[in-house]
């Protein structure tokens, strides 16, 4: 039986996943009265219908049973648990002591989720298509200071769909906008002692209800900006978390999965949470009840918003149990579903688990992002390698992908140094996380030019603006899909910062105002180029000539060479240039 709510004939029937449980109780809130009401177990799942339609009333569940953490047991009524199933929440979630206090009653803390009824829409194939722009966006810092879109949308889903929004995606063709996780998220616990809080939303802990922080309309909002959006012929792409969940490690809080079914959690044998995410436990895809409401989870958002896929966090997590397999089961199952075969998959293909970087190691019709590509254009530009390498990932890193064309190609994304400050920083300055700088990668190919941060030296301006053209124009000669992070087009900074998830303000939040306009223009530029010419980015063409900038032919020992300072490649339709010397990168 699935488990979720279900509305027919005027009746309300509640359906649960608890198979340890020695009781479960279902509780309605109507006004601020608690109606508790036993539920029956059916197999794994426990059951209860209402002879109401529910619809708009909030509920939650309590689990009876023993509390033996060590063996996975964690049953507390006093807990008010979430329906992992469910699609909407009252509120959003907040870290408290009383979560992870056995006996403490959490009723007032967590939030309640809404009996809701969705409608289906119909299945429209997905707009985008290989070798298009994905923009990835996060919601609150691409609105928070948008001068244009009115003050009560900013920060929300609704404010993609404003006019100032999607003419500005248009005029960079956008393919599809790539949505940071947008479904209710908690605090990771450390963070509300230091005054902060996640404004990434990648600590998620009902993976299909939509956070009313960032999407306080729900499934509506979410389905009436996919519909805004596509009208423009722009697709909507939601990264998603399945990886893990904000109940955290074992001194973390019990919320929805821990309270209800451990299991779900991958162990050692000695009964150790397994941590191949590094946020404290990973979810078990070896388990048919976690690759259920992973499939259930794409499906809602699928037949109920309309979206075009999914890029999947830390993606190598849902293929082990506990290695990774490359025909594991939920390749298989995702394949052979008619609501998602359709839909654009794209991995995150590495986490930090043994054998955990898996680039190249997905379906053939899966996308992956290729950190190769971002570090080799990197370290091209900073001199620290030939031409070589990055002719290759030019030429969609055929290394790693062979001939299918499936990878992701970037400079910069959410988490790390933007292009701006790669090219404006040494060092992670990391210091308004909390952590005393330490969080963050360490190593970043990124280079200062001549003064670290901001700065007036003209020669040090000119030359951070001549590579991030350059950087830009390497990225859109390249083939297969790119992806640009919402800001880099124009210069975005984040002070150094290369890991601000924890800064939801001014460090995070796109400064309109004062973007870089002469390098917006540029981009635009670049991305009509490439939107003429998109079928031409899907595969790169077998008859086109590679020349040093001399006009010479490349041969082995050129592409090999160091001192080879750049290329040009061209055949009867179009070509392209990259010259270090200059620096520049770009269409001829």
């Amino acid at each position: 039986m699935t488990p979720g709510v279900f509305l027919a004939d005027g009746a309300t029937r509640f359906s649960v996943r608890s198979p340890r449980a020695e009781a479960l109780t279902l509780c309605l809130f109507e006004d601020e009265a608690e109606q508790r009401i036993a539920m029956t177990r059916v197999g794994d799942n426990w059951i209860v219908e209402i002879p109401r339609d529910l619809r708009g009333i909030r509920y939650g569940y309590r689990a009876s049973g023993e509390w033996n953490p060590p063996d996975g047991l964690w049953f507390d009524p006093a807990k008010l648990l979430v329906d992992p199933y469910a699609i909407e929440l009252d509120g959003s979630f907040v870290q408290h002591t009383s979560l992870s206090t056995y006996g403490a009653d959490t009723s007032k803390i967590v939030p309640k989720a809404v009996v809701t009824a969705p409608p289906v829409i119909s299945h429209l194939s997905p707009l985008f298509r290989h070798g298009g722009l994905i923009y990835e966006v996060n919601v609150r810092g691409l609105t928070m200071l948008h001068p244009d879109v009115p003050q009560p949308l900013r920060g929300t889903v609704a404010a993609l769909a404003h006019p100032a929004i999607i003419g500005h995606l248009k005029q960079l063709h956008v393919s599809a906008v790539e949505l940071m996780p947008i479904v209710a998220w908690i605090d990771e616990r450390h963070l509300p002692p230091l005054g902060l809080t996640n404004a990434w939303g990648y600590n998620p802990v009902a993976p299909m209800a939509l956070d009313p922080r960032v999407c306080p309309g729900g499934v509506r909002e979410l389905r009436e900006t996919v519909a805004t959006l596509r009208a423009e012929g722009i697709g909507v792409i939601l990264d998603i978390v399945l990886n893990h969940s904000g109940e955290s490690d074992v001194l973390g809080p019990v919320l929805c999965l821990r309270g209800l079914d451990d299991a779900a959690y991958t162990k050692a044998p000695d009964g150790r949470l397994i941590n191949d995410t590094g946020c404290g436990n990973t979810l078990d895809f070896g388990n048919p009840a976690v690759r259920a409401l992973a499939l259930d989870t794409l499906r809602h958002f699928t037949r109920h918003c309309g979206v075009d896929g999914f890029r999947f966090d830390l993606a190598p997590i849902l293929a082990r149990s506990p290695g990774f397999a490359a025909d594991a089961p939920i390749f298989r199952e995702i394949a052979a579903d008619p609501v998602l075969a359709d839909r654009v998959m794209i991995a995150e293909p590495w986490d930090i688990g043994p054998g955990g970087y898996q680039l190249g190691g997905f379906p053939s019709n899966w996308l992956e992002w290729n950190d190769r590509f971002r570090d080799d254009v990197r370290r091209f530009w900073k001199g620290e390698t030939g031409v070589g390498a990055l002719a290759t990932r030019i030429a969609g890193s055929s290394d790693i992908f062979g001939k299918a064309c499936r990878t992701v190609n970037f400079l910069a994304a959410h988490d790390g140094f933007t292009l701006a400050d790669t090219l404006a920083y040494e060092q992670r300055h990391n210091w308004a996380n909390g952590e005393e700088n330490r969080d963050g990668h360490g190593e970043n190919f990124s280079w200062n030019n001549g003064m670290e941060g901001e700065t007036d030296n003209l020669d040090v301006l000119s030359r951070r603006a001549a590579l991030v053209r350059a950087m830009l124009g390497t990225l859109f000669i390249s083939t297969g899909t790119i992806l640009l992070t919402a800001g880099d087009e124009f210069g975005r900074s984040q002070r150094g910062n290369n890991n601000a998830y924890a800064q939801d303000n001014e460090i995070t939040w796109i400064d309109w105002d004062r973007r870089d306009r002469a390098l917006e223009a540029w981009t635009f530029g670049l991305s009509a180029w490439r939107h003429l010419r998109i079928s031409s980015f899907t595969r790169f063409p077998e008859d086109g000539t590679w020349r040093d900038l001399n006009g010479t032919e490349l041969h082995t020992s050129a592409w090999e060479s160091d001192l080879t300072q750049g290329f040009f490649w061209q055949n009867g339709s179009y070509g392209f240039v990259v010259d270090r010397t200059a620096p520049m990168a770009g269409p001829v």
